[in-house]
């Protein structure tokens, strides 16, 4: 790959491409209610946002168990309320389909589940565009390592120099710094600037419509 024209371009999926965070929300409140253990609080649970459900629900649980029944009524919430808390933020689909159209390999890199990360794809036609889709059964290890990202790159056929993350969680950016692909903040998602800014992306976007002239601008990588 030598040109911005087929750069490889992954991307995080909630709180990147899709905006489900009521659903992340609804569905963890669900999984608390009527329990006397203390739950997250929105801030806690929008912080781990891009990590596995899993670790995200172990400090709460009170024994591996009852981090099992966690899940299950969380994951049951999730697929009942899917759709109607589901949607694509403003003008990711145009743009993702002008990246596709322009030969860029496009990948997405989540801690979902694949079942419900492929169903969220497809109910907002975003699967057709995606080469490769890492979700949490696709690696050992998560974000932040730098495994799903590595993961990713070799499912493309892309060197890291050769490619660029875009996601709205701190773990996404180190992940992806870790990884040495270059990462590019978004800011439309749930995250501050500052506290995306700490993770040290190499760009920050305000829109996803900017994505495509920020590729043009980035340097040619050198010849493998």
């Amino acid at each position: 790959m030598s040109t911005s024209g087929t750069r490889a371009i992954l991307f995080d999926l909630d709180g990147t491409l899709v905006d489900t965070i009521e659903l992340l929300l609804s569905s963890v409140r669900h999984a608390f209610e009527g329990r006397a253990v203390r739950a997250p609080t929105t801030a806690e649970w929008i912080a781990g946002i891009g990590t596995p459900l899993a670790a995200q629900l172990r400090p709460y649980a009170t024994d591996e168990r009852d981090l099992h029944n966690l899940i299950q009524s969380y994951r049951a919430f999730q697929r009942a309320h899917h759709d109607p808390l589901t949607r694509c933020f403003d003008g990711v689909l145009p743009v993702v389909k002008q990246l596709s159209d322009s030969g860029h390999p496009l990948a997405v890199v989540t801690s979902k589940a694949a079942d419900i990360a492929e169903r969220t794809l497809r109910y907002v036609g975003l699967l057709p565009f995606m080469d490769v889709v890492v979700a949490l059964e696709s690696t050992q290890r998560h974000k932040p390592d730098p495994e799903p990202v590595q993961f990713a790159l070799g499912r493309l056929g892309a060197r890291a120099e050769e490619a660029v993350f875009v996601g709205d969680s701190p773990h996404d950016i180190a992940a992806g710094n870790a990884a040495g692909v270059t990462t590019i903040a978004a800011l439309w998602g749930p995250f501050s600037r500052a506290a995306l800014e700490v993770a040290s992306p190499r760009y920050v976007l305000e829109h996803i419509d900017l994505l495509p002239e920020l590729l043009t601008q980035l340097p040619v990588p050198a010849a493998a």
